[in-house]
């Protein structure tokens, strides 16, 4: 069987990138069973409420949903549990540092496969005010009217 190259994208956590501030983004390998990675391969899964956590040295991915794989038996994963996540000592220490700062989080922003092996893109992130989210959503509406407003330029000059 040849070996899977490349990165495919399972599921994306947009609410984060509107909710946090992403400062360190890492990519952490992930321990999951057999049914779970079966279910990741048809492309099911959903981050909106998960959340990372340091605990005794050691990375856990926690609320990620990923649902029972339907041709499973007895022995099917539950969808919600904790995963360990797999991560370098000096990630581990570093990321524990600036989350006992106070105002950050580790928050999953990506769950894909990278040449067959299931990664989970995890940030450092502090959280935005309402102010802020506004503010970002303003500057958004505003360079999408002006690259309308070029586009449209172009089109009438040819």
């Amino acid at each position: 069987m040849p070996k899977e190259r490349g990165e495919k994208v399972i599921a994306t956590n947009r609410r984060a990138r509107h909710d946090y501030l992403i400062e360190d983004t890492y990519e952490a390998g992930i321990v999951l069973s057999g049914t779970e990675v079966k279910s990741l391969r048809q492309g099911r899964a959903s981050l909106v409420d998960g959340y990372a956590y340091i605990d005794g040295g050691e990375a856990w991915l926690d609320a990620v949903h990923i649902p029972e794989y339907t041709q499973g038996t007895w022995n099917n994963h539950s969808p919600r549990r904790k995963r360990k996540l797999l991560l370098h000592k000096q990630e581990i220490v570093k990321i524990s540092h600036k989350t006992k700062e106070g105002g950050y989080t580790l928050v999953p922003l990506k769950l894909y496969f990278s040449d067959g092996r299931a990664k989970v893109e995890i940030a450092v992130a502090k959280g935005k005010r309402e102010y802020d989210k506004r503010q970002a959503l303003r500057e958004k509406q505003d360079k999408r009217e002006a690259d309308r407003a070029i586009s449209s330029r172009r089109h009438l000059g040819e």
